[in-house]
């Protein structure tokens, strides 16, 4: 299952703490839609996945915005 968070217009460490919060909620193995306008991202969200456990499976430039697939790790 996917879930969305736009955090559009929130910088660091905001975007990352409000995708820690929500995958908390998820699933293992579910799918966090992330997006993200914060230049900081670029570093945040995959040293995030990294020290969490979570896949970062695409990151894709859209108009002035990142979106982040990251799936839920265990």
């Amino acid at each position: 299952m996917t879930h969305d968070l736009d955090a559009t217009g929130l910088l660091c460490p905001l975007p990352v703490l409000k995708a820690r919060k929500r995958l908390t909620a998820l699933a293992c193995g579910d799918v966090l839609s992330l997006r993200t306008d914060d230049p900081a991202a670029v570093i945040d969200v995959p040293h995030f996945c990294a020290e969490a456990g979570h896949l970062l499976e695409a990151s894709v430039a859209d108009g002035p915005a990142m979106v982040w697939t990251i799936r839920k790790g265990a």
